[in-house]
């Protein structure tokens, strides 16, 4: 007997025949003998909705009451997916992020997990009964509903397999796991069986969306093996733990890539290409060359609030001491961002700032990049023969970020995709429901 938890996201449960569904596979795994605790997202694009509707109200609602309109949308799933479950005869019990034991900090629209205290969730798991959990949202400790922002209800779900000590937190969305690249961009983008925890979470920094940052980053700090698969099949999915050695499926078939002991020595070192076209760049124009200059910028971005992403300073101009600083962070952040450094003209004393919106992030992801000569020559090569234009530059010892423009984003992906040999040979990937969650 193992104990389980399974996430569900909006494409998963995005009506009732598709609640029926994946009630039945949660039944089946529940009749085996383990143990299911299962978290939901909202049907389909009812946050969406929810927000739309909010708008039309005002368009800058309390965050405090648009948490609470938010959590509705994971409610109605939760309630519907038990009814679902116990009509086919297995005794299941919905619970609200509060209600499960989630405890986050005071931040509306993007809270933090601090704490999980699932008791009621053991309860209902010693009674032989599955639990179902709101994703996306806990309680703070002045018991006010928060939320968790994008891809909280993955962070739902590694956080409660790790509060509840489970073997292992399933991921199902409408793909066959973690892919090369994006199967909606590269059609040939092949499936990944195994992969680090470091390596998923440079690719979802990259900006893949089929794991939450967020999630990945629990998943490691506490050692979750998390198994990525699609609900519309059966298939195997991609594995994501510490080490190779930590992927093995002693289930697997004979011979078969996941049942191998180890990782062969000639797999490819590169993981895949991830892409990332919701950021902006802000450029500074003119910053004194001084010493505590960056600092001063970069303190007046950070009470912005904004995600600083990728930093590129130009060399000084002898004749003037002053420089260049170029940043991305999220289009959402831009506006504040920019006005903040305004407000801040007089001190910091640059020349003047632009903004720019229309770029791409792509990111090659690979274990052993450092130690391989001729990696980046290959990338830069690529992007080259498809005439794409390179802005800016950012490393790690297993990735390389650039930026280019935003209409040539997929393009790129594609040109840097084919050069490393990523293509699989077993026709064209799979999307089920068109999200990607």
């Amino acid at each position: 007997m193992a104990l389980v938890v399974q996430k569900y996201g909006g494409s998963s449960v995005a009506d009732a025949q598709s609640i029926k569904r994946i009630a039945k596979r949660i039944a089946e795994a529940r009749r085996a003998g383990d143990d299911v605790v299962v978290v939901v997202s909202a049907m389909g694009d009812t946050t969406d909705e929810l927000l739309d509707l909010a708008g039309e109200i005002t368009p800058l609602p309390p965050k405090r009451e648009l948490d609470i309109l938010l959590t509705a949308g994971e409610r109605i799933s939760m309630s519907l997916l038990a009814m679902a479950i116990t009509k086919l005869g297995v005794k299941a019990k919905s619970f609200t992020g509060q209600q499960a034991g989630l405890l986050t900090d005071a931040v509306h629209g993007r809270a933090q997990i601090v704490d999980v205290v699932p008791h009621r969730v053991h309860e209902t798991l010693s009674k032989g009964q599955v639990a179902i959990v709101a994703g996306f949202q806990g309680v703070s400790r002045s018991n006010d509903v928060t939320t968790l922002g994008r891809g909280g209800s993955d962070t739902t779900a590694v956080a409660l397999a790790a509060g509840l000590g489970a073997d292992v937190c399933e991921i199902y969305t409408d793909v066959d796991g973690i892919f090369t690249a994006d199967p909606r961009v590269a059609a040939s983008a092949r499936k990944i069986d195994r992969i680090t925890y470091e390596e998923m979470l440079e690719l979802a920094a990259g900006g893949a969306k089929v794991l939450a940052l967020r999630a990945v980053e629990y998943a490691r700090r506490y050692e979750v093996p998390v198994h990525v698969r699609s609900s519309f099949t059966t298939k195997t999915g991609t594995l994501v733990s510490g080490t190779y050695g930590d992927l093995i499926d002693p289930n697997a078939p004979a011979g078969s890539s996941a049942g191998q002991e180890e990782a062969k020595m000639e797999d490819p070192i590169i993981s895949g290409v991830a892409h990332d076209d919701s950021e902006a760049k802000i450029t500074v124009v003119g910053v004194p060359d001084k010493p505590g200059m960056a600092a001063r910028l970069f303190e007046v971005v950070a009470g912005a609030g904004a995600n600083i992403d990728m930093i590129v300073q130009n060399v000084s101009a002898a004749s003037t001491g002053r420089t260049d600083i170029s940043f991305t962070l999220p289009h959402a952040s831009t506006s504040t961002t920019m006005a903040a450094l305004n407000a801040a003209r007089g001190e910091i004393g640059y020349d003047s700032l632009e903004s720019d919106d229309q770029i791409g992030k792509l990111s090659l992801v690979g274990a052993g990049m450092k130690s391989n000569p001729g990696v980046s020559a290959r990338l830069f090569g690529a992007l080259r023969d498809a005439g794409i234009n390179i802005e800016m530059i950012s490393t790690s010892e297993i990735r390389i970020s650039v930026v280019t423009r935003a209409d040539s984003l997929h393009d790129a992906v594609r040109a840097v995709h084919h050069a490393f040999d990523l293509d699989s040979t077993d026709g064209e990937a799979v999307v089920y429901a068109g999200t990607g969650r």
